[in-house]
């Protein structure tokens, strides 16, 4: 945490481990829908260039698993040597705009498509999801120990593919965080019951990452401070947990998140529910289940600015490591806000989905007003293309008038 009264200059240059970042804003990771094939396309290259051309000090690469089975669909990315080309032309183009680029690895647990991938799902107890219909089978010793892994050869890619930073995904019950939750969690093994037993998945993947890349790049985790569930992980335990990541040094930053994408999607993302628009994506019979269910499965919440600061100003008073706040921020007096409570960065995502040049503009004129009017109607076009229903695109729409 920094030193004195005055706050951080959001558009100084900034420490981040090993690197330096022109500014203090992170395009946060939002699953572009851009690797058809499992592979890199000039899609989603374009996709972080222009945000990287929009004054973020960092764009991040979502989502890059780390094994096949890790993945939620068949077509998202997964870190092998096949992929290496790809993602060179795509820090290539981030680079030559100025900005950093961060890949986030992470294997989806227990949230990844056993259907799609053609694969079982995993997690840390035998389950069954009632929204894909698919039985998740309780992972071995041996799977926790290869995925754990897997994690650090994917972050050797990442430095192999000229990525800054690697953001370790330990968040919304993908497969370390499943672990971390006491509702989902079940084991009676050296991996289930307290606490620090829950959490050996998470702080095994952070060391052997650390282990495998030392200071070549920044290491990044995104952690939940609260999965928004009853019997989930919650302020209390998650604090423990970024407590011990930081006694490790395993990471540079942590990044504050919340919510459970298999329990409480809803809970990230705050506001209106696109359940319509999300049942549009998907084929009968899938479609007319979401209609039915959806309403309890994504559960809407009041969308205001900074919504995770409360929680995370815990964390930014326990701790000493560098935080990154996420969650409805929108506008410059937001971030200077941020600034002024000692948080070091900033991550924002549908903002800047709307506006990718909304950090420059802010720059240019602090009184500058986002566009983004949180409708969450961007959640569904990650199954054709992440991107802002509402902008033009070439980019940013005109205000009517």
């Amino acid at each position: 945490m920094s030193e004195g009264p005055a706050a951080l200059d959001v558009f100084g240059q900034a420490r981040l481990g090993p690197i330096t970042l022109r500014n203090r804003v992170i395009k946060a990771a939002t699953f572009e829908g851009m690797t058809r094939g499992a592979q890199v396309s000039d899609e989603l290259i374009e996709f972080h260039r222009r945000h990287a051309a929009g004054g973020v000090g960092m764009t991040t690469v979502a989502y890059c698993a780390v094994a096949p089975e890790g993945r939620t669909g068949r077509h998202q990315l997964w870190m092998r040597p096949e992929t290496l080309p790809g993602l060179r032309r795509l820090t290539e183009a981030v680079h030559a705009e100025a900005a950093a680029v961060s890949a986030q690895i992470g294997h989806a647990g227990p949230v990844a498509s056993g259907r799609s991938n053609r694969v079982p799902a995993l997690g840390p107890s035998r389950s069954f999801r009632l929204q894909s219909g698919q039985v998740v089978r309780r992972a071995t010793g041996g799977d926790i120990e290869r995925i754990t892994h897997a994690h650090a050869h994917a972050a050797r890619l990442a430095i192999e593919a000229g990525f800054d930073a690697v953001e370790i995904h330990l968040g919304h019950n993908y497969f370390a965080s499943s672990f971390l939750s006491p509702r989902i969690n079940k084991r009676r093994d050296e991996y289930g019951g307290p606490l620090a037993n829950r959490a050996k998945v998470a702080l095994d993947t952070a060391r052997a990452v650390r282990e495998e890349v030392g200071d070549q790049i920044a290491i990044l985790a995104k952690l939940n401070m609260d999965d928004g569930v009853p019997g989930g992980l919650g302020l209390d335990e998650s604090l423990q947990v970024a407590r011990w990541l930081e006694r490790d040094g395993s990471v540079d930053a942590l990044e504050l998140t919340a919510g459970s994408s298999l329990l409480n999607p809803m809970y990230l993302f705050r506001g209106d529910a696109p359940i319509r628009e999300l049942a549009a994506a998907f084929p009968q019979p899938v479609r007319l289940g979401i209609h039915l269910t959806g309403d309890r499965f994504m559960r809407s919440y009041p969308y205001r600015e900074a919504y995770l600061l409360d929680s995370a100003r815990r964390f930014r008073a326990a701790l000493k490591l560098p935080l990154i706040l996420l969650g409805g921020i929108s506008q410059r007096a937001t971030i200077d806000l941020a600034m002024a409570e000692g948080f070091e960065f900033v991550a924002m995502a549908r903002a800047l989905l709307r506006e990718p040049d909304l950090i420059n503009r802010f720059q240019t004129d602090p009184s500058t007003r986002s566009l983004c009017v949180h409708c969450n109607k961007c959640m569904p076009t990650i199954y054709t293309g992440t991107h802002c229903v509402l902008a033009e695109p070439a980019g940013r729409p005109r205000p009517p008038g």
